[in-house]
Protein backbone atom coordinates (compact mmCIF):
# COMPACT_ATOMS: atom_id res chain seq x y z
CA UNK A 1 0.00 0.00 0.00
CA UNK A 2 1.31 3.49 -0.90
CA UNK A 3 2.52 5.57 2.03
CA UNK A 4 0.49 8.77 2.00
CA UNK A 5 1.96 12.03 3.32
CA UNK A 6 0.42 15.32 4.38
CA UNK A 7 2.13 17.09 1.47
CA UNK A 8 0.63 14.62 -1.02
CA UNK A 9 -2.85 15.61 0.14
CA UNK A 10 -1.94 19.30 0.08
CA UNK A 11 -0.51 19.14 -3.46
CA UNK A 12 -3.61 17.31 -4.75
CA UNK A 13 -5.92 19.99 -3.29
CA UNK A 14 -7.75 17.53 -1.05
CA UNK A 15 -8.22 20.30 1.54
CA UNK A 16 -10.42 22.56 -0.61
CA UNK A 17 -14.07 22.42 0.42
CA UNK A 18 -17.11 24.29 -0.91
CA UNK A 19 -18.30 27.85 -0.37
CA UNK A 20 -19.37 28.62 3.18
CA UNK A 21 -22.99 29.21 2.13
CA UNK A 22 -23.18 25.67 0.71
CA UNK A 23 -21.79 23.85 3.72
CA UNK A 24 -23.47 21.05 5.64
CA UNK A 25 -23.24 21.63 9.44
CA UNK A 26 -22.76 17.89 9.99
CA UNK A 27 -19.29 18.26 8.42
CA UNK A 28 -18.20 20.85 11.01
CA UNK A 29 -15.90 18.39 12.91
CA UNK A 30 -13.82 17.94 9.74
CA UNK A 31 -13.48 21.62 8.80
CA UNK A 32 -10.21 23.31 9.81
CA UNK A 33 -11.01 26.93 8.92
CA UNK A 34 -12.66 29.29 6.45
CA UNK A 35 -10.57 31.21 3.94
CA UNK A 36 -11.93 33.68 1.37
CA UNK A 37 -15.42 32.30 1.84
CA UNK A 38 -14.29 28.69 1.25
CA UNK A 39 -14.10 26.00 3.91
CA UNK A 40 -10.75 24.26 4.37
CA UNK A 41 -10.80 20.58 5.35
CA UNK A 42 -8.60 19.37 8.22
CA UNK A 43 -6.08 17.15 6.41
CA UNK A 44 -4.81 15.55 9.63
CA UNK A 45 -8.28 14.06 10.14
CA UNK A 46 -8.42 13.13 6.45
CA UNK A 47 -5.18 11.13 6.76
CA UNK A 48 -6.52 9.21 9.75
CA UNK A 49 -9.78 8.43 7.95
CA UNK A 50 -7.99 7.29 4.79
CA UNK A 51 -5.85 4.88 6.82
CA UNK A 52 -8.94 3.48 8.60
CA UNK A 53 -10.78 2.99 5.31
CA UNK A 54 -7.77 1.45 3.56
CA UNK A 55 -7.22 -1.00 6.41
CA UNK A 56 -10.88 -2.11 6.45
CA UNK A 57 -11.01 -2.52 2.66
CA UNK A 58 -7.77 -4.51 2.67
CA UNK A 59 -9.33 -7.00 5.10
CA UNK A 60 -12.47 -7.30 2.96
CA UNK A 61 -10.35 -7.98 -0.13
CA UNK A 62 -8.25 -10.50 1.80
CA UNK A 63 -11.43 -12.41 2.68
CA UNK A 64 -12.17 -12.83 -1.03
CA UNK A 65 -15.28 -10.64 -1.13
CA UNK A 66 -16.08 -7.93 -3.70
CA UNK A 67 -16.09 -4.14 -3.26
CA UNK A 68 -18.29 -2.12 -5.63
CA UNK A 69 -17.00 1.31 -6.73
CA UNK A 70 -19.56 3.99 -7.66
CA UNK A 71 -18.39 7.12 -9.51
CA UNK A 72 -20.65 8.48 -12.24
CA UNK A 73 -19.54 12.13 -12.22
CA UNK A 74 -17.64 13.31 -15.29
CA UNK A 75 -14.30 14.09 -13.65
CA UNK A 76 -14.19 10.75 -11.79
CA UNK A 77 -15.68 8.00 -13.97
CA UNK A 78 -12.80 7.44 -16.42
CA UNK A 79 -10.00 7.35 -13.87
CA UNK A 80 -12.03 5.19 -11.45
CA UNK A 81 -12.87 2.72 -14.23
CA UNK A 82 -9.20 2.46 -15.19
CA UNK A 83 -7.88 1.97 -11.63
CA UNK A 84 -10.61 -0.42 -10.48
CA UNK A 85 -10.46 -2.59 -13.60
CA UNK A 86 -6.77 -3.22 -12.84
CA UNK A 87 -7.63 -4.84 -9.47
CA UNK A 88 -10.56 -6.83 -10.90
CA UNK A 89 -13.29 -5.20 -8.82
CA UNK A 90 -16.80 -4.25 -10.06
CA UNK A 91 -17.67 -0.61 -10.70
CA UNK A 92 -20.52 1.61 -11.90
CA UNK A 93 -19.30 4.65 -13.83
CA UNK A 94 -22.29 5.39 -16.02
CA UNK A 95 -25.87 5.77 -14.75
CA UNK A 96 -26.67 3.98 -11.49
CA UNK A 97 -29.32 1.33 -12.36
CA UNK A 98 -32.19 1.76 -9.90
CA UNK A 99 -32.51 -1.34 -7.73
CA UNK A 100 -28.95 -2.39 -8.48
CA UNK A 101 -28.63 -3.67 -4.89
CA UNK A 102 -32.19 -3.88 -3.57
CA UNK A 103 -33.43 -5.66 -6.71
CA UNK A 104 -30.25 -7.59 -7.43
CA UNK A 105 -31.91 -10.75 -8.92
CA UNK A 106 -33.48 -8.64 -11.70
CA UNK A 107 -30.14 -7.01 -12.47
CA UNK A 108 -28.56 -10.47 -12.69
CA UNK A 109 -31.23 -11.46 -15.23
CA UNK A 110 -30.20 -8.50 -17.40
CA UNK A 111 -26.56 -9.56 -17.14
CA UNK A 112 -27.52 -13.12 -18.15
CA UNK A 113 -29.38 -11.66 -21.13
CA UNK A 114 -26.15 -10.00 -22.24
CA UNK A 115 -24.29 -13.30 -21.80
CA UNK A 116 -26.89 -15.15 -23.88
CA UNK A 117 -26.47 -12.61 -26.72
CA UNK A 118 -22.71 -13.25 -26.64
CA UNK A 119 -23.42 -16.98 -26.87
CA UNK A 120 -25.67 -16.38 -29.90
CA UNK A 121 -22.85 -14.54 -31.65
CA UNK A 122 -20.37 -17.30 -30.82
CA UNK A 123 -22.45 -20.31 -31.90
CA UNK A 124 -23.69 -18.70 -35.14
CA UNK A 125 -27.35 -18.27 -34.12
CA UNK A 126 -26.97 -14.50 -34.55
CA UNK A 127 -26.34 -14.92 -38.30
CA UNK A 128 -29.66 -16.74 -38.78
CA UNK A 129 -31.63 -13.67 -37.63
CA UNK A 130 -33.03 -11.13 -40.06
CA UNK A 131 -31.18 -7.86 -40.63
CA UNK A 132 -33.67 -5.93 -38.51
CA UNK A 133 -33.47 -8.44 -35.62
CA UNK A 134 -29.67 -8.37 -35.71
CA UNK A 135 -29.73 -4.57 -35.43
CA UNK A 136 -32.11 -4.71 -32.45
CA UNK A 137 -30.00 -7.33 -30.67
CA UNK A 138 -26.79 -5.37 -31.32
CA UNK A 139 -28.30 -2.19 -29.87
CA UNK A 140 -29.62 -4.07 -26.85
CA UNK A 141 -26.18 -5.62 -26.27
CA UNK A 142 -24.47 -2.21 -26.49
CA UNK A 143 -26.91 -0.69 -23.99
CA UNK A 144 -26.46 -3.55 -21.52
CA UNK A 145 -22.68 -3.37 -21.90
CA UNK A 146 -22.68 0.36 -21.16
CA UNK A 147 -24.79 0.06 -18.00
CA UNK A 148 -23.89 -3.39 -16.66
CA UNK A 149 -20.70 -4.46 -18.41
CA UNK A 150 -18.51 -3.74 -15.41
CA UNK A 151 -20.59 -5.89 -13.03
CA UNK A 152 -20.76 -9.09 -15.13
CA UNK A 153 -18.60 -10.93 -12.57
CA UNK A 154 -20.64 -9.69 -9.59
CA UNK A 155 -22.60 -12.88 -8.88
CA UNK A 156 -23.74 -11.82 -5.41
CA UNK A 157 -24.17 -8.60 -3.41
CA UNK A 158 -20.91 -6.76 -2.70
CA UNK A 159 -19.39 -6.78 0.79
CA UNK A 160 -18.96 -2.97 0.64
CA UNK A 161 -19.32 -0.01 -1.71
CA UNK A 162 -16.92 2.89 -2.26
CA UNK A 163 -18.55 6.16 -3.37
CA UNK A 164 -16.81 9.25 -4.74
CA UNK A 165 -19.62 11.82 -4.28
CA UNK A 166 -22.39 10.96 -1.78
CA UNK A 167 -24.67 13.75 -3.03
CA UNK A 168 -24.62 12.53 -6.62
CA UNK A 169 -24.73 8.85 -5.64
CA UNK A 170 -27.38 9.22 -2.91
CA UNK A 171 -29.54 6.41 -4.37
CA UNK A 172 -26.62 3.96 -4.20
CA UNK A 173 -25.96 4.98 -0.59
CA UNK A 174 -29.63 4.50 0.38
CA UNK A 175 -29.79 1.05 -1.23
CA UNK A 176 -26.58 -0.02 0.52
CA UNK A 177 -27.81 1.17 3.93
CA UNK A 178 -31.12 -0.62 3.44
CA UNK A 179 -29.21 -3.89 2.98
CA UNK A 180 -26.67 -3.11 5.75
CA UNK A 181 -23.79 -2.98 3.27
CA UNK A 182 -20.90 -0.83 4.63
CA UNK A 183 -20.41 2.45 2.75
CA UNK A 184 -16.96 4.02 2.25
CA UNK A 185 -17.08 7.50 0.72
CA UNK A 186 -15.29 10.71 -0.13
CA UNK A 187 -17.41 13.36 1.63
CA UNK A 188 -17.08 17.07 0.80
CA UNK A 189 -18.12 19.99 3.02
CA UNK A 190 -21.49 20.33 1.23
CA UNK A 191 -22.50 16.71 1.88
CA UNK A 192 -23.99 14.83 4.82
CA UNK A 193 -21.91 12.07 6.43
CA UNK A 194 -25.04 10.66 8.10
CA UNK A 195 -25.34 7.31 6.29
CA UNK A 196 -21.63 6.77 5.69
CA UNK A 197 -19.80 4.12 7.72
CA UNK A 198 -16.25 5.17 6.73
CA UNK A 199 -15.99 8.90 5.99
CA UNK A 200 -13.06 10.35 4.05
CA UNK A 201 -13.44 14.16 4.36
CA UNK A 202 -12.02 15.45 1.08
CA UNK A 203 -12.48 17.45 -2.09
CA UNK A 204 -14.68 15.23 -4.29
CA UNK A 205 -14.67 17.59 -7.30
CA UNK A 206 -10.99 17.95 -8.26
CA UNK A 207 -9.58 15.20 -10.48
CA UNK A 208 -6.22 15.19 -8.66
CA UNK A 209 -7.89 14.76 -5.28
CA UNK A 210 -10.11 11.91 -6.51
CA UNK A 211 -7.18 10.24 -8.28
CA UNK A 212 -4.94 10.33 -5.20
CA UNK A 213 -7.50 8.84 -2.81
CA UNK A 214 -8.73 6.20 -5.27
CA UNK A 215 -5.10 5.17 -5.89
CA UNK A 216 -4.49 4.68 -2.16
CA UNK A 217 -7.71 2.69 -1.75
CA UNK A 218 -6.95 0.51 -4.78
CA UNK A 219 -3.42 -0.15 -3.51
CA UNK A 220 -4.86 -1.29 -0.17
CA UNK A 221 -7.30 -3.64 -1.91
CA UNK A 222 -4.51 -5.02 -4.12
CA UNK A 223 -2.43 -5.61 -1.00
CA UNK A 224 -5.29 -7.62 0.52
CA UNK A 225 -5.68 -9.67 -2.66
CA UNK A 226 -1.93 -10.40 -2.72
CA UNK A 227 -2.01 -11.53 0.92
CA UNK A 228 -4.88 -13.89 0.10
CA UNK A 229 -2.97 -15.32 -2.87
CA UNK A 230 0.20 -15.84 -0.80
CA UNK A 231 -1.74 -17.66 1.92
CA UNK A 232 -3.30 -19.97 -0.65
CA UNK A 233 0.12 -20.67 -2.18
CA UNK A 234 1.48 -21.62 1.25
CA UNK A 235 -1.46 -23.89 2.02
CA UNK A 236 -1.10 -25.88 -1.22
CA UNK A 237 2.34 -27.50 -0.43
CA UNK A 238 1.20 -28.32 3.14
CA UNK A 239 -1.82 -30.18 1.77
CA UNK A 240 0.44 -32.12 -0.62
CA UNK A 241 2.81 -33.11 2.21
CA UNK A 242 -0.08 -34.42 4.30
CA UNK A 243 -1.23 -36.54 1.36
CA UNK A 244 2.29 -37.93 0.90
CA UNK A 245 2.56 -38.86 4.59
CA UNK A 246 -0.73 -40.72 4.59
CA UNK A 247 0.05 -42.76 1.44
CA UNK A 248 2.85 -45.01 2.90
CA UNK A 249 0.63 -45.83 5.86
CA UNK A 250 -1.99 -47.27 3.50
CA UNK A 251 0.66 -49.28 1.60
CA UNK A 252 1.99 -50.72 4.85
CA UNK A 253 -1.52 -51.82 5.88
CA UNK A 254 -2.10 -53.39 2.46
CA UNK A 255 1.21 -55.26 2.65
CA UNK A 256 0.40 -56.53 6.14
CA UNK A 257 -3.00 -57.74 4.98
CA UNK A 258 -1.40 -59.50 1.98
CA UNK A 259 1.14 -61.22 4.24
CA UNK A 260 -1.64 -62.48 6.52
CA UNK A 261 -3.49 -63.80 3.51
CA UNK A 262 -0.40 -65.67 2.32
CA UNK A 263 0.06 -67.26 5.74
CA UNK A 264 -3.60 -68.35 5.95
CA UNK A 265 -3.57 -69.74 2.41
CA UNK A 266 -0.33 -71.67 3.02
CA UNK A 267 -1.79 -73.20 6.19
CA UNK A 268 -4.97 -74.27 4.35
CA UNK A 269 -2.96 -75.80 1.50
CA UNK A 270 -0.90 -77.83 3.94
CA UNK A 271 -4.05 -79.31 5.46
CA UNK A 272 -5.66 -80.13 2.12
CA UNK A 273 -2.56 -81.46 0.27
CA UNK A 274 -2.88 -85.29 0.02
CA UNK A 275 0.83 -85.60 -0.75
CA UNK A 276 1.83 -84.02 2.47
CA UNK A 277 3.87 -86.50 4.52
CA UNK A 278 2.28 -87.59 7.74
CA UNK A 279 4.43 -88.17 10.77
CA UNK A 280 5.04 -91.98 11.16
CA UNK A 281 2.94 -93.54 13.92
CA UNK A 282 4.81 -94.99 16.87
CA UNK A 283 4.78 -98.83 16.97
CA UNK A 284 3.43 -100.45 20.12
CA UNK A 285 6.17 -102.36 22.02
CA UNK A 286 6.13 -106.14 21.33
CA UNK A 287 4.72 -108.26 24.16
CA UNK A 288 7.07 -110.74 25.78
CA UNK A 289 5.96 -114.42 25.32
CA UNK A 290 4.48 -115.97 28.45
CA UNK A 291 6.72 -118.45 30.29
CA UNK A 292 5.98 -122.17 29.64
CA UNK A 293 4.68 -124.21 32.53
CA UNK A 294 6.61 -127.40 33.33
Amino acid sequence: MSKLTFNDLLDAGVHFGHLKRKWNPAMAPYIFMEKNGIHIIDLHKTMVKIEESASALRQIAKSGRKILFVATKKQAKDLVAERVKAINMPYVCERWPGGMLTNFPTIRKAVKKMTSIDRMITDGTFETLSKRERLQVTRQRAKLEKNLGSIVDLTRLPAAIFVVDVLKEHIAVKEAKRLNIPVFAMVDTNSSPKNIDFIIPSNDDATKSISLIVDVICDAIKSGLDERKNEKDKEAPVAEKKTEKKAPKKEFIDEAIDEDKVEIISEDNTKKDPLAKKAPAKKAPAKKPAAKKE
